[in-house]
């Protein structure tokens, strides 16, 4: 779809920073401009995270242009973000410093671009954020390097306050005070909303300067859009507590600085802000680009400058296809399932919206517990209810679902106590938000988990056996969701029975035979096959939703007669199918005469689009025709006379 964006080009962010004396009014002129930018980078990259990046422009650039010397250069201060989400707001400011290329302006969320969340791959970014919770720890360990190294450089990192639910920021305080840490300051965005909802109605943070200063930091309060506050902040910040570490608390507005995305803007009664993630609707981005305009020339003629000169330009941006999409489903189908049976009860992440439960919360309100974004308290509160006979349903993405709370996954295994894990966002797809939030190695962290099991439909018919599998199984479930459309021939599929460690043929071929699970990998598997038959290859495709289950007997039966096999795994490969198939075929003697190969990913994900991160890491259709189609041929025997 073609829409005509505009955007601030570098020379103009110089002509006003040289021309606007007034520090508080650079300020904000500054802010403005990066909002116009940061608006034109998430809408041409189609998501992003609008909310997080305006409410922290002013804070951003008070910092980079005020407050710290020679920031994201190796001998000056560090400022990095720790909520990550607003990484295009940060990139805004640097590429109107000066301090990333221009270009990297029109490629946010692509492949060799700027990610969607910070990483060290980008200039001047000193960490890897968007797993929450774990900036100070971060910040103290480098304060600590410095010293060790002579410096004093100054370190300040930005929380957001739904991150403050993770433990490990309280963890990280106390060291801070008794080590003295006067370097490091930490800035809370206090907007008082966190991915889907009120932070209040989640889990209250309280006293949050009562917190701060029972570990032992300096407390300073400030409204976070007033260049002036925010000045008097920082200037107290180094007059009042010069031998210990400091909090700000920036009180902003989400989406602040611009009406059209402002929280304040929500309805009476209005739970969900709806401006956290993706990108604006044309509306919404007019609306916004007028009033940002308008704000920053305002400022401008105040000063008697000329008005801002824009560039605009015609951008193809992407579409969204209208597709079945199993979280989605999966939330209408549990909802359903709840009718029925009693011992259901859904635990959340803060993440209602992505993984499908607002039908559930809005049913079942009293079976409902939103946890925030504190996973090991989520996954060992399923304990306890599993032990009171109830059958919880855990939900985040998956990325973090399996990662920080895995010791508390192991531990109810242990006690033995049945737990539904549901991961949205499985596996390499989508890539746009950066490796931070694709989930690529949970099937390796989780596939010795004992009495667990790993289970990921690929189309509806299936996701809705699996749920019936969730329910009535004595054990432990992982159940992956890809949060991709699913591929038309794989959408209209019809029940087929779910059997513990057995798949589904879903196109017959000859004497190559390639598994795979979920609907990304058997939508690229299906095209490969395609594309094979068009080189005289019949490639047969297995759908095998178990990650860490095979029948022994129904594998062999399968692989009768077969020459070659393939496992294609959209994830890391340890622990994975491949190795799962290939023990089982050495164990049972069924391995002789068969060519194997594991296709996998061998390197950290790329962020980028879905088609340049498919391509990049060899798992789309093209790749994998090439790859089978060379094993294959290579092999066959040469024709006689």
């Amino acid at each position: 779809m073609d829409r005509s964006l505009a955007w601030i080009p570098r020379a103009e962010f110089e002509r006003v920073l040289g021309e606007v004396v007034d520090p508080h009014r650079r300020v904000l002129a500054f802010s403005a401009m990066c909002r116009i930018n940061t608006l034109y980078m998430i809408t041409r990259a189609g998501s992003g995270h609008i909310g997080s990046s305006f409410s922290a422009a002013d804070v951003v650039s008070r910092l980079v242009l005020e407050e710290l010397y020679r920031p994201f250069e190796a001998d000056g201060d560090v400022y990095f973000s720790s909520k990550g989400h607003d990484a295009p707001g940060l990139y805004a400011a640097m590429i109107g410093l000066g301090l990333l290329d221009e270009e990297l302006l029109h490629r946010l969320r692509r492949i060799d671009g700027l990610p969607g969340h910070p990483d060290v791959g980008t200039p001047g970014m000193p960490f890897n954020t968007g797993s929450l919770g774990m900036g100070i720890s971060k910040a103290k360990g480098l304060v600590l390097a410095h010293r060790l190294a002579g410096r004093s450089s100054r370190v300040v990192v930005m929380t957001g306050d739904g991150e403050l639910q993770e433990g490990q920021n309280w963890e990280a305080l106390p060291s801070a005070a008794r080590y003295g840490m006067g370097e490091l300051t930490v800035v809370v965005d206090h907007n008082r909303l966190q991915s889907d909802t009120f932070v209040a109605d989640v889990s209250d943070l309280g006293d949050l300067a009562g917190k701060f200063t029972a570990a032992g930091w300096g407390v300073l309060r400030c409204d976070g859009h007033d260049p002036r506050q925010l000045a008097e902040a920082f200037a107290r910040r180094a007059a009042e507590h010069p031998e210990r570490p400091a909090v700000i608390i920036a009180d902003t507005v989400k989406g602040g600085g611009c009406a059209t995305f402002a929280a304040t803007s929500m309805a009476p009664g209005e739970w969900r802000y709806r401006h956290h993630s993706g990108a604006p609707g044309p509306a919404d981005h007019d609306s916004a680009y007028r009033e940002l305009l308008g704000t920053a020339d305002g400022i401008l003629r105040g000063c008697g400058l000329a008005p801002l000169r824009p560039v605009e330009l015609t951008v193809d941006l992407p579409a969204k296809p209208a597709a079945v999409r199993l979280p989605e489903l999966y939330g209408r189908l549990l909802t359903e399932a709840a009718h029925e049976d009693r011992r259901i009860v859904a635990l959340d992440g803060d993440l209602v919206l992505d993984t499908g439960l607002i039908p559930f919360r809005e049913t079942h309100p009293d079976r409902f517990v939103e946890c925030g974004i504190a996973e090991q308290d989520m996954v060992s509160m399923a304990g306890g209810l599993a032990a009171g006979g109830l059958r919880p349903f855990v939900h985040s993405f998956s990325c973090f679902l399996h990662a920080r709370p895995n010791e508390h996954i192991y531990n109810n295994a242990t006690e033995r106590r049945p737990v539904v894990y549901v991961g949205s966002l499985a596996g390499l797809l989508p890539a746009a938000p950066g490796h931070s939030h694709q989930a690529v190695r949970d099937v390796s962290a989780l596939s010795g988990v004992p009495g667990l099991t790993i289970l990921e439909p690929s189309h509806p018919a299936q996701l809705a056996a699996a749920l019936d599998h969730c329910r009535s199984t004595p054990d432990s479930v992982y159940l992956r969701l890809s949060s991709q459309p699913v591929p038309p021939e794989l959408a209209e599929l019809p029940p087929a029975p779910l059997a513990v460690g057995q798949g589904q043929v879903l196109r017959a071929g000859g004497q190559a035979v390639a598994f795979g699970a979920g609907p990304v990998v058997l939508g690229q598997l299906l095209g490969a096959a395609d594309l094979l038959a068009e080189r005289g290859v019949t490639l047969t495709v297995v759908d095998l939703p178990w990650h860490n289950r095979v029948d022994p007997v129904w594998l062999g039966k399968l692989l009768a007669g077969v020459r070659h096999v393939f496992v294609v795994e959209h994830q890391y490969g340890n622990g994975g199918q491949a190795d799962l198939l290939a023990r089982h075929l050495l164990e049972t003697g069924t391995a002789d005469g068969l060519a194997f190969r594991g296709i996998h990913l061998t390197e950290v994900p790329r962020c980028g689009t879905e088609a340049e991160v498919l391509a990049a890491h060899g798992m789309d259709a093209a790749h994998l025709a090439r790859l089978i189609g060379a094993d294959v041929l290579d092999a066959a025997p040469a024709p006689t006379d």
